[in-house]
């Protein structure tokens, strides 16, 4: 098969290279300008070239992006997750089909330059399997564009949700690649029976687990603890992800340092879109102690907020905004939280800019990492194994 040599790429070093894929893998990474005559070229002109970005939150069949504006509605007495399920149930019985919805999310993504994505899709008592099913078949039209991993999400509990238990271990046979939870202290009351059986199904089917948290302060942090013991119990260290975890955000530096260490010997990674009105992980201090955090968008223009563009350079822009990062070396982590950091949670293979991995990649029209964070560059390429999927905010059929 040809091999085609994106040349002239300049790389997170500043260095510049031809990147040379065949297969949809990259098989050379040579000095710019050594391309073989026989081979196809796509010239870069010195633009900045990373991987794909990873999406590692998101929900595919909750968001109303591309249909018609729905007016936020607020709670009536604070954050209150029941409440703003039950405002979604109203809102999704008068939505647009959800196929049609998780095409537009997913070619808004696409065209900001994700590659990688990890997506939560309702399983409970509430809605079965056809949530399931339905972005099951929109996942296999959009393969040969972007990776995606699905969540089994009990968005109405577990426990407090006849038959979900069972429809969560259905959900993994059906296709789903994980097995969520939501809020075992303050939504079904019980942190122990919850938990029971989330790692249950995900002992019995072997698959990962992302677990909803969005209880603040000690009960949050006690959940936390609660899962990372399951997870060194089981041998599952490098398997589980808590979302959210605002709960981190409330506590003292002592005790954040010291859960922090503890999340981090379990190896739980944690997943934050720094959300502008609640408190969040502290970021820096979680990754000094050696803590995986990740990040995604979460909701997009859904009944959770009006907010999204479905950029994950514009999130690490809002990571490190909200968490002070203002060095060249924050700025880099910022980046870092939206692309390794997130292939590591997501425990992607072949990701990178290094020889053996896919070309999956973006273009920027940026000096450099911490510029591409800030700058919100309008100039860029997506490839997906080498490939070319989105170009300047536009997906390419």
């Amino acid at each position: 098969m040809t091999i085609t040599v994106f040349a002239n790429a300049k790389l997170a070093d500043g260095s510049l290279r031809d990147i040379h894929v065949e297969n949809g893998r990259i098989v050379a990474i040579e000095t710019a300008g050594k391309a073989a005559p026989s081979a196809t070229v796509t010239h870069l002109s010195g633009d900045l070239l990373l991987p794909g970005f990873v999406e590692g939150h998101i929900h595919l069949d909750t968001s109303f992006y591309g249909g018609k504006w729905v007016p936020h509605r607020p709670c009536t007495n604070g954050f209150d997750v029941h409440e703003r399920v039950a405002f979604q149930a109203e809102n999704m019985a008068k939505a647009e089909p959800m196929a049609e919805r998780a095409r537009n999310q997913l070619d808004l993504c696409i065209s900001k330059g994700t590659t990688q994505m990890r997506s939560h899709v309702m399983v409970d008592g509430s809605v079965g399997l056809t949530s399931l099913e339905t972005i099951l078949a929109v996942r296999e039209d959009y393969r040969d564009r972007i990776d995606i991993q699905l969540v089994a999400f009990p968005q109405s509990g577990i426990l407090k949700s006849p038959g979900t238990p069972e429809l969560l271990d259905e959900a993994i046979g059906l296709g789903a690649d994980l097995v969520g939870g939501l809020d075992p202290a303050s939504f079904d009351r019980d942190v122990n029976g919850h938990l029971d059986v989330v790692f249950g199904v995900a002992e019995k089917h072997g698959v990962d687990i992302d677990i909803h948290l969005h209880d603040a302060g000690s009960m949050g942090a006690f959940t936390i603890e609660e899962i990372c013991d399951r997870t060194v119990a089981l041998g599952m260290q490098g398997h589980v992800a808590v979302s959210h975890a605002y709960g981190l955000g409330d506590l003292a530096p002592d005790a954040a340092k010291k859960i922090a260490a503890r999340i981090a010997r379990s190896g739980v990674s944690i997943m934050t879109n720094a959300p502008g009105n609640h408190n969040f992980p502290p970021v820096a201090l979680l990754r000094r102690e050696g803590v995986t955090v990740f990040s995604g968008s979460d909701n997009i223009r859904d009944s959770w907020w009006p907010y999204g563009d479905g950029d994950m350079l514009h999130r690490a822009e809002i990571i490190g905004y909200r968490s002070g990062f203002y060095t060249d070396d924050e700025l880099a982590a910022a980046f870092d939280i939206v692309t390794a950091a997130g292939a590591k949670a997501l425990r992607l293979e072949g990701y990178g800019i290094e020889v053996g991995a896919k070309a999956d990649f973006v273009s920027l029209a940026a000096g450099h990492v911490p510029e591409a964070v800030i700058a919100f560059p309008t100039r860029h390429k997506v490839y997906k194994q080498g490939r070319l999927v989105a170009e300047n905010g536009r997906v390419t059929r």
